[in-house]
């Protein structure tokens, strides 16, 4: 029997129709995550707590561009 993912739109989405962002998807054993612009394409996923790890990086001052 297949599963069907739901998606959950970034907060930080933008306006229009939202579609310039990236979207996650909370599965049994781990975070997957796809470009809204492309859903059909690759997903990149992560263990939960490499994806907790990864979120707090982005979040880390250090990782903001200079």
């Amino acid at each position: 029997m297949a599963t069907h993912d739901i998606w959950q739109k970034s907060s930080y989405s933008g306006g229009g129709e939202g579609n310039a962002c990236v979207e996650i998807a909370n599965r049994s054993a781990h975070i997957a995550i796809r470009d809204s612009k492309t859903p059909t394409r690759a997903t990149l996923t992560f263990p939960p707590a490499a994806f907790t790890s990864f979120l707090e990086a982005l979040k880390s001052p250090h990782s903001s561009p200079r």
